[in-house]
């Protein structure tokens, strides 16, 4: 039998798994803004935000929550080739897979492409897009002119880079939808409820809100940042339980295990 700090530990690793998604207010109001952009006539719209900020999880839901209404496709990582990226086009949009050794006419494409307008609306959600170069993101924009095939761009935000502003983006984003870290109040929800969906409520108690607040102050409200930590923080509970269990406070977290993570993470020096 496992561990009851193992379990609590196993909650946060870091995945894109749709069971492991967790509805707050914030990331509520993102959702209905991205269904309602889809719904619009719209050529493009840009998603983005700092890695960590939940974008994949949240495009991953879209993608299935839409696909019995809505031609969707969802491109979890960024095709290494212009080949392979237009062999998945030219496979969505015929039902058909080309040669490997094929190459796509461009123009041809298009043209074909724009038989379909008025008939069908396709949707393709490009996640990771910072990865796709300039001369391809050119040829999306111009797919997305043909009015058939609908774009959601995600893409990371740098501390040193306003990615919006490079020359690909400018004037072809028709909205764009930002995400950011969490506050406290929703990171201590977005915790607490990881772990009573695994029914750990012993733990989830286990985490004050005192210690609520110094795990936002190492995380900024990371959410990946804060999966980190939380399963740092339980690892070393874990080991306490099983070696040295009169060390562990029996009501909270305490702050020294809180610390002892954040050292081990870089987060702060010893």
């Amino acid at each position: 039998m496992k561990n009851r700090f193992e379990l609590a530990k196993e909650v946060f690793i870091d995945s894109i798994d749709l069971d492991d998604y967790i509805e707050l207010g914030a990331s509520q109001a993102v959702y209905r803004q991205l269904e309602s952009s889809i719904e619009k006539p719209l050529k493009m719209v840009l998603v983005f935000g700092k890695p960590g900020t939940g974008k994949s999880i949240l495009l991953n839901r879209i993608a299935n929550k839409l696909r019995n209404k809505k031609e969707i496709y969802y491109f979890d990582t960024p095709a290494t080739t212009q080949q392979e990226f237009f062999h998945k086009i030219f496979k969505i949009l015929t039902d058909k897979d080309l040669p490997n050794n094929a190459e796509v006419n461009f123009s041809s494409l298009i043209e074909f492409c724009k038989g379909f307008r008025g008939q069908r609306e396709i949707v393709i959600i490009l996640d990771e897009a910072q990865m796709y170069e300039a001369e391809l993101m050119e040829k999306i924009r111009l797919l997305s002119d043909t009015r058939v095939v609908k774009f959601i761009v995600s893409l990371h935000k740098t501390e040193n880079e306003d990615l919006i502003a490079k020359e690909h983006f400018q004037s072809r984003i028709w909205e764009v939808i930002e995400l950011k870290n969490a506050t406290v109040e929703e990171l201590s929800t977005y915790i607490h409820k990881k772990l009573l969906k695994k029914n750990l409520y012993e733990i989830s108690n286990y985490i004050k809100d005192r210690e609520m607040k110094l795990i936002h102050k190492f995380t900024d409200g990371n959410f990946r940042e804060s999966n980190k930590l939380m399963f740092t923080i339980f690892e070393i509970c874990e080991y306490y339980d099983m070696n040295e269990p009169n060390r562990l406070n029996s009501s909270k977290i305490s702050k020294k295990i809180i610390e002892m993570a954040a050292i081990k993470l870089g987060y702060i020096d010893a």
